[in-house]
């Protein structure tokens, strides 16, 4: 049986649009190269975050957010969901202004989020440094085990059938049809194609601009009750999309094992795999900065992974080269792949299936794949 729709990718945003478009009733091929929930969706933090550094960004992370917590009730113990919130922490007088900003704009929009002073934060975290100045706290935040959650979404329907090991090598579209050619040559076709394999999508389609962004990731043995919410410096954002070179930024994760993961680093100009050991101790002083005990915690392992990024810090998600194009990308979105997922497969439902968007976008045409070459709008 022929299937309706093709997507290129079982990570976490392909598998999320998979399962989106099943639930409208489409029967879903899922194509993935290697392993399903592999590459940046086993490689990341799986942290659910309201993140507001454009308009555009954060109302596509609130209404996924909202997604994630209403499906949150369904997951498996396995999928490691845990509603702990957000913690950014604050140094200095500067960045407690910052936090108030936050606050303000979070507020306006009806998120949940509030100041702590240096007391409340040593009572929220008392692992924390007590030079640091206070806080501002995102309590609907959560956490997940991203490449099992894919799983479980892959599983969510008969409507969606996996074939993994199954590399792509070519992709095609027509005026009625779109079309996928495998590594052993063999040619399928559906009514469109949804490119959603991150940094590997400029194989398939010319002029996708994407760049890698590799960071590193280290966890800890067991020692629950260590740190309670996700904590992250004020910092983060400007360090996240803004840095160029390599740049750290304290990010620690209570997983609900009782280990700590600690993060984070980015670094453009590289490919390469292997765990660096002056970026990984810089991000180790970094996070003892912040918090003074975690280098008397045993590390068990450290990797790295490489997040696919737009020039403008957003993702491409929508008709890949023209409006009304079989052929769709869902990909570039950094670091909120996995808090985004589910909207942005809400996003792709709807513009294939012709429906109104279902959450407010303060620019519908903001994560548009042709805003950077329209140019090249003929492939």
């Amino acid at each position: 049986m022929k299937a309706d729709v093709i997507v290129v990718g079982g990570g976490i945003v392909g598998a999320a649009c998979a399962a989106e478009l099943a639930a409208r009733g489409l029967t879903v091929d899922v194509l993935e190269a290697r392993g399903i929930g592999g590459g940046a969706t086993a490689a990341g933090m799986g942290h659910i975050v309201v993140m507001n550094d454009s308009p555009a960004e954060f109302a596509l992370a609130r209404a996924s957010r909202e997604l994630w917590l209403a499906l949150g009730g369904r997951l498996r113990e396995r999928d490691a969901f845990s509603r702990c919130g957000t913690l950014w922490i604050a140094e200095d007088d500067e960045e407690l202004d910052a936090a108030r900003t936050m606050r303000d704009a979070f507020a306006a929009t009806g998120v949940r989020a509030h100041m702590l002073d240096r007391a409340s934060l040593r009572e929220s975290e008392p692992a924390v440094s007590h030079a640091m100045q206070g806080g501002l706290l995102i309590e609907d935040d959560a956490i997940v085990y991203a490449p099992a959650a894919a799983q479980w979404l892959l599983a969510s329907s008969a409507r969606i059938r996996v074939s993994t090991g199954c590399a792509v090598r070519a992709v095609d579209a027509g005026e009625t049809r779109a079309s996928v050619t495998l590594a052993n040559g063999e040619r399928r076709t559906a009514s469109h194609v949804v490119i959603a394999n991150g940094l590997a999508a400029p194989d398939l389609l010319a002029n996708v601009p994407l760049e890698a962004k590799k960071g590193h990731l280290l966890i800890t043995g067991r020692y629950p009750g260590t740190i309670r919410h996700q904590v992250l410096e004020l910092g983060y954002i400007k360090s996240a999309h803004h840095a160029r070179g390599t740049s750290v930024a304290f990010n620690a994760q209570p997983r609900p094992t009782g280990q700590v993961l600690i993060g984070s680093s980015r670094q453009l100009g590289t490919l390469d795999p292997a765990v660096e050991m002056n970026v990984l101790a810089a991000m180790l002083a970094r996070a003892t900065r912040y918090l003074p005990g975690i280098g008397a915690l045993d590390a068990i392992r450290a990797w790295t992974g490489f997040r696919a990024a737009t020039p403008d810090g957003l993702p491409l998600i929508g008709p890949a080269r023209f409006p009304g194009d079989r052929l769709w990308l869902a990909a570039g979105h950094e670091g909120l792949g996995v808090t985004t997922s589910l909207g942005t497969a809400k996003l792709i439902a709807a513009q294939m299936l012709g429906e109104p968007i279902p959450f407010q976008l303060p620019d519908t045409h903001a994560f548009s794949p042709q805003r950077f070459a329209p140019e090249h709008a003929d492939g």
